[in-house]
């Protein structure tokens, strides 16, 4: 990895200088490889068995305020002078913007942390082909309910990400991903429901059990056998960890830079604005060791740093990279490339009393569909889970709609649990909203 390392910001190195020869003041290189292994299998047989090695150079020169592009994933000197080239002769004939050019220097990362991201996997292909196996053995075998399966997998990659800059940024990261899932089919009388978990790390050491995966995927799957429909109406709705880190992530993306600017977000001039209840606050750290979503710098260099997203009910900053910054005449965050872990505040109770706390509602485990319009916050989404009567899961339920304004769904969060779904950089416990409208039968 070290003499890999040396190699790809050689790379760049070479592409900032052939485009400082040629004149161009401003320029970024970012180079990524990535190599890992998936693989698959199914009722006991290998289904699939799938490497990859892949890679590229994206260059970017702004020329007065004139942006070009070019990449390669040839990485000798003659295809990275030809790449850098075009990338200029592009730029001659874009459109200007203003704000188009490199992250401001004093926003750069100037010593970046070693986060322990990057843990390569020293199994073999049948020790992964054995794991899938074990992983679709104990499952098919837990429950007579389940007669099928749509197999079970594992993955497996690493990758290295090297981003320079003309204005003397020049640093790299490593990291890895590994996952194991496994996809069931059960089936009573004449129903048959399909349903699924799985388990990500970035250490292989550290995915929850082939055991775990498999029981979790049977518990999941025969939960939703016997689900009917629901009368039309109003009710408290609970989200489960996996729905709730999709709820947040519709504050994401209504409080990221470009949505912003192009005045295409319900939460426009809302800093320092309530939008939660005032005990609700999420914190974002990107230099969790190990972390599913930290990074010592963003895709521009910049530096990413801990901060309150929203601290007592009010939002305290936007998420933006440098140009979003500049166009809107803020700072940049650190947020070219995403959010970096969240943990959003819970108010102490587990699913258990979460439940209880409900009473009567829908307690929400799948949502399906796009139904969100980030311009006005209305949300319509198909949905299925359970129905609770009394705190008490009474039945599965399945082709109902939900229906609010996530304005209003923010604002009506009443408790979150502690049940926090560890995979997610989004790190929620279940949501407990007091009212939103259930369209059934």
């Amino acid at each position: 990895m070290i003499e890999q390392k040396q190699l790809l910001e050689n790379a760049v190195s070479t592409a900032l200088n052939i485009a400082n020869d040629l004149g161009v003041s401003e320029a970024e290189v970012a180079l990524g490889k990535s190599a890992g292994i998936s693989v698959n299998t199914r009722l006991g047989e290998v289904e699939n068995i799938e490497f990859n090695h892949d890679g590229a150079m994206g260059i970017s020169v702004y020329i007065d305020h004139r942006k070009g592009s070019a990449s390669t994933a040839d990485l000798s000197e003659d295809a990275i002078a030809a790449s850098v080239k075009a990338a200029v002769d592009i730029a001659k004939y874009t459109s200007q913007d203003p704000y188009a050019g490199l992250l401001d220097k004093k926003y750069l990362e100037t010593n970046p942390l070693d986060l322990d991201l990057y843990h390569a996997s020293n199994k073999s292909t049948d020790q992964l082909l054995e794991l899938a196996k074990q992983c679709e053995d104990i499952a098919l075998n837990s429950d007579q309910r389940i007669v099928n399966s749509d197999g079970a997998g594992v993955n497996s990659h690493t990758s290295l990400q090297v981003y320079g800059n003309s204005n003397g940024f020049l640093e790299s990261y490593a990291s890895s991903r590994h996952s194991l899932s496994c996809v069931l089919i059960a089936q009573e009388n004449e129903e048959m429901q399909r349903d699924y978990s799985y388990s990500s790390a970035r250490d292989m050491n550290d995915l929850f059990s082939a055991k775990w995966v498999a029981e979790q995927a049977v518990k999941r799957t025969v939960e939703r056998l016997g689900a009917c429909k629901i009368a039309t109406q109003e009710s408290p709705v609970l989200f489960c960890p996996e729905m709730a880190s999709g709820l947040f992530g519709h504050l994401v993306s209504a409080i990221s830079g470009a949505s912003l600017y192009k005045k295409s977000s319900f939460l426009l001039d809302s800093i320092d604005t309530q939008v939660f209840p005032e005990w609700l606050s999420i914190n974002e750290d990107p230099h969790i060791k190990k972390g599913i979503a930290s990074s010592p710098f963003d895709n521009e260099g910049g530096r990413s740093i801990q901060r309150n997203i929203i601290d007592n009910g009010f939002l305290q900053t936007y998420l933006l990279t440098g140009y979003a910054a500049r166009k809107m005449g803020l700072e940049s965050t650190g947020h070219a490339g995403g959010i970096h872990n969240w943990f959003v505040k819970d108010t102490g109770l587990d699913l258990a009393g979460l439940l209880k706390e409900m009473g009567t509602g829908l307690f929400v485990t799948e949502l399906m569909g796009q139904g969100v319009n980030m311009v006005n916050g209305d949300y319509s989404r198909g949905a299925a889970g359970f129905w609770v009567e009394n705190g008490v899961i009474a039945y599965p339920v399945h082709e109902i709609t939900i229906a609010g304004n996530l304005k209003d769904m923010f604002m009506g969060i009443t408790a979150i649990g502690t049940d926090i779904d560890p995979r997610s950089s989004l790190k929620t416990g279940s949501i407990l909203i007091d009212k939103m409208k259930i369209a059934g039968v």
